[in-house]
């Protein structure tokens, strides 16, 4: 069907998002100019892949005054990116930004779609995203809170995602209109802050046009997606403690937690087996701090953490002894950050289920 002009339709957005926009370090203070850092739009929209505002800035922050430009990250080091990156989440996308990077230090920075698509890390949205905010191209960038303004604008019933296609040809002139980097970023700004899941109708620039809410069934739309099924494991996570120092595993080169050092693991071990021998009897001694539970995007972790000491000894395979005055410096994911911040943190007596873990580290299997 067709859809009304979004030329006409987003008009109010404009003036509205010039006058609320929330202050943000990679926002440029001209908005119908070129961005005078497309670095910054680059990195700020790869960080917020799935991460919030709030969480993003300090983070963008410290970045920035490590890496302040494409040549600084691509000479990074692989310790100094995931250390700056740690507790961010989803890391891959700090591989895929050095990269992208080292790409735009060898070839400049792309100034086309097209160019930026062939961006490591870059996707439709993203690439549409700094098109638009850095370089003033009518690239309609469709995330999650786009396609729920959009969906709701035009009384959208389905999944609007089946509609990305013609959503962009639709907000294209619209961009082109009202400036593609200020319509962008209101369209973004609407739906993080107005046009929210639970939607707050009466603060919206867009009330009087929109279609949804003429026909009352902004509550329903866009149509809840099916939740992905949550995995629930318990784990006991070990920091085991010897003369050379921690017991870790290594940062691997593939995977979510790629570049991340980690603290060795194991599943929910039954106390019964082998447990009636003390921890002593073993060269072990431990505490089992509080436990705390790990929510990821598809698995739930009940942690069970333990802080160990055992006599000198080589390390398992896949693991290796680091020194106590490195630990501090490694970078980690949140899980483990949490683990090395309570090493000097009081504790329960080892249970025969945290010895049994222990021991199944311990012999490597």
């Amino acid at each position: 069907m067709p859809f009304a002009d979004a030329a006409t339709l987003l008009a109010p957005l404009a003036p509205w998002f010039d006058a609320v926009r929330r202050p943000m370090p990679w926002r440029a203070g001209d908005l119908d100019a070129p961005h005078p850092d497309p670095y910054a739009v680059l990195v700020s929209e790869i960080m917020l892949q799935q991460t919030q505002v709030a969480t993003v800035i300090p983070y963008f922050l410290r970045w920035m005054g490590r890496f302040p430009d494409a040549a600084s990250l691509a000479a990074g080091t692989e310790d100094e990116i995931h250390g700056l990156w740690a507790g961010l989440g989803y890391y891959r996308r700090a591989r895929s930004l050095q990269g992208a990077a080292r790409a735009i230090a060898e070839g400049g920075f792309p100034r086309t779609l097209e160019g930026l698509l062939d961006l490591p890390g870059l996707g439709p949205y993203t690439a549409a995203a700094v098109a638009a905010q850095a370089f003033q191209l009518p690239t309609p960038a469709l995330d999650g809170n786009a396609f729920r303004v959009a969906a709701r604008v035009l009384a959208l019933e389905d999944d609007p995602r089946r509609h990305a296609g013609a959503l962009r040809d639709w907000l294209a002139p619209a961009l082109a209109a009202h400036g593609p980097s200020r319509l962008t970023q209101a369209v973004m700004e609407l739906g993080a802050t107005v046009c929210t899941p639970a939607p707050r109708c009466a603060s919206c620039p867009l009330q009087g046009a929109c279609a949804a809410r003429v026909l009352g069934i902004q509550d329903r739309i866009p149509p809840a997606q099916p939740r992905t099924k949550v995995t629930e494991v318990e784990i006991h996570l070990a920091a085991i403690a010897s003369g050379p120092g921690w017991l870790l595993r290594p940062p691997g080169a593939k995977g979510l937690l790629a570049g991340l050092w980690s603290w060795p693991s194991a599943g929910a071990v039954p106390a019964f087996q082998g447990a009636a021998e003390p921890a002593a009897a073993y060269g072990i001694e431990g505490r089992e701090p509080a436990g705390w539970i790990q929510v990821y995007s598809h698995r739930r972790e009940t942690v069970r953490p333990i802080v160990a000491r055992v006599a000198s000894e080589a390390a398992p395979p896949g693991m290796e002894w680091v020194r106590a005055d490195r630990l501090s410096d490694l970078p980690m994911g949140r899980r483990d950050q949490r683990l090395r911040d309570a090493v000097d943190a009081p504790g329960a007596p080892l249970t025969a289920a945290g010895l049994n873990a222990l021991r199944e580290i311990l012999a490597g299997s």
